[in-house]
């Protein structure tokens, strides 16, 4: 055994150490008057709470008109066994998935934007709070309205910082994620038609106010009532709520329930991104993060270096002569080396190397030239889709909405097709757009579904939305991206109407292989029936008879060679999300 050694003490030095000891042991017990006791969450609330309290209203699925008339016909509130149809199965490109994970109850968010809700369904798998259907099914209504005409985008990665603002959905109707929510849960995704917001509001703070916490998806068995103060005792202090989201739900007014409600579902909807950390704290990135990692290559542009620059700096390194690439052939991140929710190997090597070549690179000027066409391999895909986020937030027309009607109606029809200027437009609101509160009526058949017994039926995107004055917080970012960024914009909005034909926004490309079918109509299965497209609808721009077609597709030099590293690429930013 050995001693540790101890210098010699006299007594009288000995007890007055041993009295300094034990009033610095009382200040330290007490903490002193320089330290406070931390505060309790019960007056700060908890960060992050308030994205677990959000998907509970996320996921709950008593907001719907259906919903209502099943209480008006004596249903109760905490009785969710509503039976609406719409989510008795779930639309896939096969089968219907039977029964959907909402069967017996009604329409809730998660019904159009799923993660693992039907893990183990025939004809399931993991999404990227995304469906299955090409356009989402709705409940049913007076219009005849049983699908949505856009599909259902995946909301992952949705709100992500971007210059100039936000813009969201499609066609760029909503420009803040507050917004868009309020739009759910009153719009015709939920059964509501244009001038029921009212009502909608109106109910959902029924469903908030006498909630007694029996239904819960999300089991904190917590009344709305109780959980929203923060306060309660009986709140786990993982659900307490910061102060700027709680709410007195009995006293409040209808709005201000409701505002509340639309607080917590954004801050979880915002919450939604890639590459975030597992449960175990370990980074889930894709096959083409880890090739940039393990090789040295830059995985984010520098500070105010725009994605565009990143994107031809990542193309020059890997490009350069002495570059010799090591090959990513597993999952780092996994015991088993392989992805768990995608059936595809976890690995980046030649192909697609060849596919982010392709990618990345562009033609010599902005139409692609007789040598650039027959040499192939220029995807010019950074027009759009720039790294690191594959996206550029902006509106282009690609030709899908031309594709889609020309296949109902016949090879050149969309070019046919008459189209309202701005005064005809704006002098009969009802004949032309979208229906709104101010505008019931309105036929909304320049956003609809095409369909042959009706040639006037198509969806021109953007085209509904700019300079509508019911419609007015998104106009600024729109006229921005029309105006091709021209500060100030000399064009008038007539020109710049005709400029909005058919333009939707620019989606991101992570995780793809959960989110199919794709495009705003869900009208390609797969990736190569992508690659395949852009290639013909380059060749029409090129040709002049695309209508009003994205001047970046003129840039487009592929064979069909080069789809399978394109594909390889693509398929090389999957990643499991969780």
């Amino acid at each position: 055994m050995s001693h540790a050694y101890e210098p010699h003490q006299t007594p009288t030095c000995l007890a007055l150490l041993g009295s300094i000891l034990f009033l610095v042991g009382l200040l330290a017990c007490s903490g002193g008057e320089s330290s406070p006791p931390p505060p309790s969450p019960v007056s700060t609330g908890t960060p992050g709470a308030e994205e677990d309290v959000g998907e509970r209203l996320f996921l709950d699925t008593r907001f719907s008109q259906s919903f209502k008339v099943f209480m008006d016909n004596g249903g109760k509130v905490n009785d969710p066994k509503s039976g609406d149809t719409v989510v008795a199965t779930l639309e896939t490109l096969g089968a219907p998935i039977n029964p959907g994970p909402f069967k017996g109850m009604a329409m809730n968010c998660r019904t159009c934007h799923l993660v693992d809700d039907v893990l183990s369904s025939l004809g399931g798998g993991m999404r990227s709070y995304a469906d299955f259907a090409r356009r989402s099914p709705i409940p049913a209504r007076a219009d005849g309205n049983t699908n949505t005409p856009r599909n259902s985008p995946p909301l992952v990665n949705s709100s992500l910082n971007r210059p100039g603002g936000v813009l969201l959905h499609f066609d760029a109707e909503f420009n803040s994620m507050e917004d868009l929510v309020v739009g759910t849960f009153t719009g015709r995704n939920f059964g509501w038609l244009p001038g029921e917001k009212a009502q909608a509001i109106s109910h959902i703070v029924k469903v908030v106010r006498e909630d007694d916490g029996s239904f819960d998806l999300t089991d904190t068995g917590l009344a709305y009532r109780e959980l929203f103060t923060g306060t309660s005792p009986n709140i786990p202090d993982e659900l307490r709520l910061p102060p700027q989201f709680r709410a007195l739900i009995g006293s409040g007014t209808d709005q201000e329930v409701f505002d509340a409600v639309v607080k917590v579902v954004t801050a979880y909807v915002n919450g939604l991104r890639f590459s975030k950390s597992d449960d175990n704290g370990v980074p889930i990135r894709s096959p083409f993060d880890v090739f940039l990692a393990i090789n040295g290559l830059p995985q984010q542009p520098n500070p105010n270096e725009p994605p565009l620059s990143y994107s031809r700096r990542l193309r020059a390194l890997i490009n350069a002569p002495g570059f010799s690439p090591q090959f990513v052939t597993s999952n780092p991140n996994r015991s088993n080396g392989q992805f768990q929710f995608h059936s595809q190997p976890f690995a980046f090597g030649a192909t697609e190397l060849a596919g982010l070549k392709m990618f990345l690179t562009e033609p010599a000027t902005p139409v692609a030239s007789p040598a650039e066409l027959a040499a192939g391999k220029v995807g010019n895909c950074i027009a759009c889709h720039a790294a690191p986020n594959f996206t550029d937030f902006k509106l282009h027309n690609t030709g899908t909405t031309q594709q889609a009607y020309d296949g109902i109606h016949g090879a050149n029809a969309f070019g046919a097709l008459v189209i309202p200027n701005l005064t005809v437009r704006d002098g009969n609101y009802d004949a032309y757009l979208p229906g709104t509160e101010n505008h019931p009526n309105a036929s909304g058949r320049f956003r609809a579904i095409p369909l042959l017994a009706d040639p006037t039926l198509t969806d021109l995107g953007v085209w509904n939305i700019f300079a509508n004055l019911d419609m007015p917080n998104p106009q600024a970012k729109i006229r921005a991206i029309l105006c091709d960024d021209q500060v100030p914009c000399l064009l008038s909005d007539s020109i710049l109407l005709d400029r909005a034909i058919a333009r939707f926004k620019t989606p991101g490309l992570r995780d793809l292989g959960h989110s199919a079918p794709y495009m705003h109509n869900g009208q390609f299965d797969t990736l190569d029936d992508i690659i395949v497209f852009y290639r013909d609808v380059s060749d029409q721009s090129r040709a002049g008879t695309l209508r009003n077609g994205a001047a970046q597709l003129q840039g487009i030099a592929l064979l069909t060679n080069d789809i399978v590293s394109l594909v390889a690429f693509l398929r090389s930013l999957n990643e499991d999300y969780q």
